[in-house]
């Protein structure tokens, strides 16, 4: 199998399932940091490449011609809030955006 097709498999399924339900996700830096761990492990796998031979990630994605995960992510993120924006008011997304809750929390 070439290069092209493993490529388009990983956009296809690897890569949607990194992404999956990531509109509502927070990432924190340690997620962030596995989430281009897992990316560049497939992409290395890709190309034949090893961590022995000590290719700079960047190298790899120029080589592949993919973005890094976490930036696609986070403008998939953006995209979705201007989408729920848009909504109506009624809308269930557009109520949970603008929900503030009543009362002050418990302590603990």
């Amino acid at each position: 199998m070439n290069k092209e097709t493993k490529l388009r498999i990983h956009n296809i399924t690897a890569k949607a399932a990194l992404k999956f339900g990531s509109e509502a996700w927070v990432l924190k830096k340690r997620e962030e940091q596995r989430l281009e761990a897992a990316q560049m492990k497939f992409l290395r796998h890709l190309l034949g490449i090893t961590k022995l031979d000590k290719e700079k990630n960047q190298c790899i994605r120029e080589k592949t011609g993919e973005e890094n995960i976490v930036m696609e992510i986070k403008q998939y993120q953006e995209k979705w809030l201007q989408h729920i924006q848009r909504m109506d008011t009624n809308r269930i997304p557009q109520q949970a955006l603008q929900y503030k809750p009543k009362g002050r929390r418990h302590i603990g």
